[in-house]
């Protein structure tokens, strides 16, 4: 059972950091489901931008404990992936950002 694109795929990162992995090896940055596993995150990423994924890197980034003032709270823990593309394809509506 296939999901949706949109359910797995959350957004992309964009920073000085995930555009150097862009140029420098073709991977793309994104936060995904965290329930989602690489299988998942790859036929996704394959059926929403119609190119040939290489390699699916996942990582949980944990909440981080935040204050205001007295009170304090968590932010919540998000699931991050790194997607290398094979040669010669690209994400065209991420190369003029």
């Amino acid at each position: 059972m296939s999901r949706d694109p949109r359910q797995v795929i959350k957004l992309h990162i964009q920073t000085e950091r995930t555009t150097g992995l862009r140029q420098a090896n073709n991977e793309y940055v994104f936060e995904v489901d965290k329930k989602a596993n690489k299988h998942v995150i790859k036929a996704a990423v394959e059926k929403a931008f119609k190119v040939k994924v290489d390699d699916v890197r996942t990582l949980i980034v944990p909440g981080k404990t935040r204050r205001m003032g007295r009170y304090e709270g968590k932010t919540p823990t998000w699931k991050k992936v790194i997607v290398r593309l094979k040669k010669g394809e690209s994400i065209s509506m991420f190369e003029n950002i």
